[in-house]
């Protein structure tokens, strides 16, 4: 009973961490387009070309040290390595802030991506505090502590936008800094000593991560699948602010309410949906599920004509929350105790090549079919590659023949009976 209760103090604990450090990320989307005008003096639409760059650096560097960052948390613990992965992202927004030309955007993003973020820790973390059975709804929290944290971090960028575009970066690194001092004095180390490994370079690189993954065939083939669904999920944070500003000429406060639309639709499906359903279809059936959903959602999106209608698609859309909890559960399962922050930092370096080329596509396919150049104008077409990229990965997983790791509760009653 203790350690049950230790283990959900702990899940608390990492909540709270990331929900805070998504607040921080969702009060910069709605102004970021405007600063990088400013600071590149170009239009909205070629503003979309230099945002894209600006997540090719971070993926890059994500994709050359997240690994690094998921051994060194398997060597000296998950709680130094989050709490050092939270400065560097407090940084990066002060950074941000006081940039005086577009280059300083670049070395912030740099060493934001540099950093890993918190999240390849958080679900090692997650891994070490909770038995087999019960991964896909705690994996589903953090997914619920994005979806809140962009009901609220939208919400106070598009307000403190109104004072400046520089304005929510100051208070993002605040809340970055807040987060990781909270993490120093209240959050408690989940790798017990005699657990860790010694740290080996050649399992602390991109290409010794994807090496080392090759003793897990069938975690190894599930990358593929990975791949597509990260090229089609970074068509929104990559186009759109820009998409819905051009569009439907939303300004930021309108930007910010409809990000937290899509938070308050995904919290369901994360914080709820995924405690319910997964259980009892199956993660294996929930993946399926998830992919269709967020397919159908990207091309209600691409083919909106009017504001209302990209909230009428939310819903569908936030189905694809079901994917990543069922697949890191799935996953998980096949690795031991000490191996589970190379299997995330694996799994985060492989997320971050897609997302290397991703924002890049999907931002040069906003641009381009919003130009005159385009034989046709047609700004939904970053959704519309993206829902065609999650049919892909359904077919990618069939032919990964994943066997059903959580049997539904209905065959287990029938054994039963």
């Amino acid at each position: 009973m203790t350690e049950e209760r230790t283990s959900r103090h702990a899940l608390v604990f990492i909540f709270i961490t990331i929900f805070v450090d998504v607040i921080g990320l969702g009060i910069v989307i709605p102004v970021a387009p405007k600063l990088i005008s400013e600071l590149a003096h170009v239009a909205l639409s070629d503003a979309a070309r230099y945002g894209g760059l600006l997540m090719f650096v971070y993926a890059g560097m994500t994709f050359l040290f997240a690994p690094a960052i998921g051994n060194l948390s398997d060597r000296f613990g998950r709680r130094p390595v989050l709490i050092a992965s939270l400065l560097a992202i407090g940084v990066d927004y002060a950074i941000t802030g006081f940039a005086p030309t577009i280059s300083w955007l670049f070395v912030a993003r740099a060493l934001s991506g540099m950093a890993g973020a918190s999240y390849t820790t958080a679900y090692a973390y997650i891994a070490d505090v909770t038995p087999p059975e019960k991964r896909a709804a705690s994996f589903g929290m953090i997914g619920a502590a994005f979806g809140l944290g962009f009901i609220v971090g939208p919400a106070i960028g598009g307000l403190l936008g109104q004072y400046g575009v520089r304005v929510p970066f100051y208070a993002s690194a605040v809340i970055a800094f807040a987060n990781a001092a909270y993490g120093y004095f209240i959050l408690g180390e989940s790798l017990t000593r005699e657990r860790r490994r010694k740290f080996e370079i050649w399992r602390a690189n991109p290409l010794g991560a994807l090496v080392a993954l090759r003793r897990f065939p069938f975690v190894l083939g599930l990358c593929g699948v990975i791949i597509l669904m990260r090229l089609a999920h970074d068509a929104n944070p990559a186009t759109w602010t820009y998409y819905t500003m051009l569009k439907f000429h939303w300004t930021t406060a309108d930007v910010g309410y409809s990000l937290m639309a899509i938070g308050a639709t995904t919290t369901v499906v994360y914080a709820w949906l995924t405690r319910v359903l997964i259980p009892l279809i199956g993660e294996v059936r929930a993946v399926y599920i998830g992919l269709a959903a967020g397919a159908a959602g990207f091309a209600g999106f691409a083919f909106s004509a009017h504001g209302w209608q990209m909230y009428a698609w939310m819903p569908m859309f936030a189905l694809i929350g079901l994917i990543m909890p069922a697949m890191n559960a799935i996953m998980s399962k096949s690795v031991g105790a000490s191996e589970q922050g190379e299997l995330q930092g694996a799994i985060t370096s492989v997320g971050s090549l897609t997302s290397i080329v991703a924002p890049l596509a999907m931002s040069y396919l906003f641009a381009y079919f919003t130009s005159v150049r385009a034989p046709v104008y047609f700004p939904g077409a970053a959704f519309l590659a993206a829902s065609i990229c999650l049919v892909l990965a359904g077919v990618a997983f069939a032919f990964v023949k994943p066997e059903p790791v959580n049997e539904p509760l209905a065959a287990a009653a029938e054994q039963e009976t």
